[in-house]
């Protein structure tokens, strides 16, 4: 049983870990225009790829390979800027995102 503060109760198990696409619909998004995205990936660029490291460090999980093919899903992004770091093909750019644009938390 959890206490009010989300916390296992003394002896109880702890609760299980959920899943990040479950965590990711408490984040919020306002997605600002395709001439100021915060992030833009080059798919030529990918397709040439030797490693995709962008799909091991993201933490939302918004690369991934599929047959053969990197896809991207920007609708999850959490703005940690991870990807921009690891991408050493120069596919991805990313900048903060502008004015009232990009991710509002729900918790945390």
């Amino acid at each position: 049983m959890a206490s009010a503060t989300g916390e296992a109760a003394p002896g109880s198990p702890p609760p299980a870990p959920i899943e990040i696409k479950r965590r990711l619909a408490t984040v919020r998004s306002t997605p600002d225009s395709r001439d100021h995205a915060h992030i833009t990936v080059t798919p030529p660029i990918c397709a040439k790829c030797p490693h995709s490291f962008c799909t091991i460090v993201c933490p939302a999980k918004c690369y991934e390979r599929i047959e053969g093919r990197l896809v991207f899903r920007y609708e999850d992004c959490i703005e940690c800027g991870a990807c921009d770091i690891a991408c050493d093909q120069g596919s991805v750019r990313w900048t903060l995102p502008r004015g009232p644009y990009g991710i509002r938390y729900a918790y945390g």
